[in-house]
């Protein structure tokens, strides 16, 4: 009897499918395009946060956060609708893809940006393209473009390196190194991750058996608080309603900051959303990443 996969709210994978007997399942564009358009229903159907991917002729890798907690609803959504797709078209019975998905739990500091580069630099090592961007198949285009992309949380992914600048020194640093993943096998599975990443892993696994039961509402099943809530405990804890911070003073953007980290944080909400708020009217869409990664890396240092 095969182990249950371990997995948890919250928790961050790299996940591999890949076609039987290592075959072609993803023939040119008309395949791929179906494809991806597939993963985008499944993200928003099953309500994952998917932060890259790639496709290949063969397989193709996710990295994504199992938001919602069904991922392996997910999963067999995803590989069993492309299945019956794949069997209409191109014949044949029995299955398309390999027996069950791999996946490799990943601690999301240090480890998750390294885990995205590995993913959107697949092309190069299988020999297709030089020049990672020169691949359709990928997220890696979507990435510091100043604009939301409808089914990859791209601003989660840019807000993990800090700048496009630290993005494009680590995609080339992997480029002209051909580094490598090194997961390290546990009783929990494959994990990329630090010594104590194990006992996390533990935590967080026992923790999500005790409230499988309870049913708690979520916004967007992500793990996150309503924004009224936070916007409520934001202006009792500073004594100030939100229409009311003046952003032109050093205490007003020093509120408005930290109510913004909060807002992405805590409330997940987008920077399409954030702006339309009252502290956050005048500035650009661009302007928000920006005041987004300067205060995180400066509690960081505080």
């Amino acid at each position: 009897m095969r182990s249950s996969r371990v997995t948890y709210e919250g928790a961050y994978h790299h996940v591999m499918s890949r076609g039987l007997r290592g075959e072609f399942i993803f023939f040119g564009k008309k395949t791929k395009e179906y494809f991806l358009n597939l993963l985008r229903e499944s993200v928003k159907k099953y309500r994952i946060r998917l932060l890259a991917y790639t496709i290949l002729d063969n397989h193709y890798h996710l990295i994504l956060q199992n938001s919602s907690g069904r991922l392996s609803d997910f999963m067999r959504y995803l590989n069993g609708t492309y299945a019956i797709y794949y069997r209409k078209q191109h014949g044949g019975i029995g299955y398309v893809f390999q027996n069950r998905f791999l996946s490799t739990l990943i601690q999301k500091e240090n480890y998750l940006t390294t885990a995205i580069i590995y993913v959107l630099l697949n092309p190069v090592r299988a020999g297709i393209v030089y020049n990672p961007y020169n691949y359709p198949w990928t997220s890696l285009g979507i990435y510091f473009r100043d604009e939301n992309f409808d089914f990859v949380d791209n601003e989660f992914v840019e807000s993990i390196y800090g700048s496009e600048t630290q993005f494009q020194t680590m995609l080339k640093e992997w480029l002209l190194t051909d580094k490598k993943l090194k997961p390290v096998k546990t009783r929990f599975g494959f994990i990329l991750g630090n010594s104590g990443f194990e006992t996390e892993i533990e935590k967080n696994f026992n923790r999500r058996k005790q409230v499988e039961t309870s049913m708690r509402k979520r916004r967007q099943d992500f793990i996150m608080r309503p924004v009224e809530d936070v916007i409520n405990d934001f202006e009792k804890q500073y004594g100030i309603k939100i229409e009311q911070i003046n952003p032109n003073t050093m205490k007003g953007k020093e509120l408005r900051n930290k109510l913004l980290v909060l807002l992405k944080d805590e409330a997940g909400m987008k920077y399409s959303e954030i702006i339309k708020l009252a502290p956050y009217r005048t500035l650009k869409y661009s302007s928000l990443a920006k005041i987004y990664i300067r205060t995180k890396e400066k509690s960081r240092v505080s």
